[in-house]
């Protein structure tokens, strides 16, 4: 059973719901497996959490 992590910053519930059955959809097309069997966690991180570039993403 494959599990993918999403790590990102916010996003709507429509933007994931979309996410979640592309990834399902690519995992079931490239190991023939039942999409039942491909899970998908998303972990948001919020702009205040978050750096790159030696900087916060709230700061840019």
């Amino acid at each position: 059973m494959p599990i993918v992590t999403v790590q990102q910053g916010p996003r709507t519930v429509e933007l994931k719901r979309d996410l979640v059955a592309r990834i399902t959809d690519a995992f079931v097309e490239a190991y023939a497996i039942p999409a039942e069997t491909v899970q998908v966690w998303i972990q948001e991180t919020g702009p205040e959490s978050w750096g790159a570039g030696g900087k916060l993403i709230a700061d840019s």
